[in-house]
């Protein structure tokens, strides 16, 4: 294998990286962006969540009504 068949061989290979890494950054940077939404969405889970067990606990508190 000549120098020169060398050489263009590794130009391709570096190439295909590239392409390659590009191609997995994109993939990474979409990923991040569902983990954000993601956590976001988590959130506001965890604070309905809260506010409900917040009103359910309030009304155990209450005395039953008088036709108890």
């Amino acid at each position: 294998m000549s120098l020169e068949d060398r050489v263009m061989e590794l130009e391709s290979r570096l190439a295909f990286q590239d392409d390659t890494l590009t191609a997995l950054n994109d993939v990474l940077v979409e990923q991040q962006r569902v983990v954000e939404r993601l956590k976001q969405q988590m959130a506001a889970l965890l604070k309905r969540y809260e506010e409900v067990m917040g009103q359910y606990e309030a009304s155990e508190d209450e005395a039953p009504p008088p036709h108890y």
